[in-house]
């Protein structure tokens, strides 16, 4: 696992499908290829030229913007950094770099001035076995804070960017805050900062920007997830024997097998799995209210079938002390009652 696919499972934590395939290193695109449903999922190669362009841009000559921004937006009361610490963190394999970075991080610390950790390796616990987590860079403060920060090529449009995007990264920066933290309590003096530095183009320039983004709130639920996959024991044993989800086997088992385990599909799935699209077909074909979006399927509370609220809102079924079901009987008299008079009108 990395950190997009953590984030992503932070964002959907009911959605026992995902963490299985996701803690059993299941290649999803190919599974989704195999069902008949690929999903057009990740970044065009366009995109991933432009950001590293320009992540290339923002840590030019030793990270020196890169610093003074940090310091614009979280200096707090330490010096201006005039002399950066840029610590090799060159090792063999995923394991000696996050042992290389961990050791760098501590000697930062003890150094008591800035270092700026590029591309460090971080290792986090995930059901038992190691993830290993690459953020774009972690700062270190003369006061002994870390501090992540993502650099993204979506723009910044008079001090904003786009929500989602800036949800997402905020979601994936708590993962590596959680990282952090586990080194930070083996380390004297250490403390990982809950305030992220998001750097981004200024408007339609290629000149870096930066906001502060809080992500107290994703790291809680990050951590709630994390301790979720621990059960992932307990969904395996629950499948049938024999259920695999090799690519290369006939579609109706693939099928049969990924129906196997629940899934928790939401509009918003479409832009963070590669199985979104296998899911909505197979959600919009049982008539789930999931489909529609977790907001819509909040408001209709037991009722979980589209055809079940139709019929609901028509009279035909439903207990009309439902608050639900009269909500919706009073939706569609006034749906009718607004058609009658366009109709009159015309």
């Amino acid at each position: 696992m990395d950190a997009r696919a953590l984030a992503a499972l932070a964002a959907n934590p009911g959605c026992r499908r995902r963490a299985l395939l996701d803690g059993a290193g299941v290649d999803k695109g190919a599974l989704a290829e195999a069902l008949g449903a690929p999903a057009p999922f990740g970044q065009s190669q366009f995109a991933l030229v432009r950001g590293n362009a320009f992540e290339a841009k923002v840590k030019a000559d030793g990270g020196t913007e890169l610093m003074r921004l940090l310091y614009e937006r979280l200096g707090g009361g330490a010096g201006e950094p005039r002399e950066v610490l840029v610590p090799d963190l060159t090792a063999a394999g995923p394991e000696g770099r996050a042992a290389r970075t961990a050791l760098a991080l501590r000697e930062a610390t003890g150094a008591g001035g800035w270092a700026l950790l590029d591309h460090p390796m971080l290792a986090l616990d995930v059901a038992g076995s190691p993830a290993y987590l690459e953020p774009d860079a972690v700062a270190v403060h003369p006061d002994g804070t870390w501090t992540v920060i993502e650099i993204k090529s979506f723009p910044m449009l008079d001090g904003s960017a786009d929500a989602a995007k800036v949800g997402a990264a905020a979601r994936q920066s708590a993962v590596y805050v959680l990282a952090l933290e586990r080194i930070a309590e083996l380390t004297e003096g250490a403390g990982v900062g809950h305030r992220v530095l998001l750097v981004c183009p200024k408007d339609f320039s290629n000149l870096p920007t930066a906001s502060v983004v809080d992500v107290r709130k994703q790291r809680a639920v990050t951590r709630r997830q994390l301790a979720r996959l621990t059960r992932l024991e307990d969904i395996a044993a629950a499948l049938p024997e024999g259920t695999t989800f090799d690519p290369g086997c006939p579609r109706q088992q693939l099928d049969a097998a990924v129906a196997s385990v629940d899934a928790a599909y939401a509009p918003e799935c479409l832009a963070a799995c590669e199985l979104a699209f296998h899911c909505r077909e197979k959600a919009r074909a049982a008539g789930a209210v999931e489909a529609l979006g977790r907001s819509v399927r909040g408001e209709l509370g037991g009722l979980t079938a589209v055809g079940e609220v139709l019929a609901a809102a028509a009279g035909k079924e439903g207990d009309p002390a439902d608050p639900t079901v009269a909500a919706l009987r009073r939706a569609a008299a006034l749906r009718t009652e607004a058609l009658e008079g366009g109709a009159a009108c015309r």
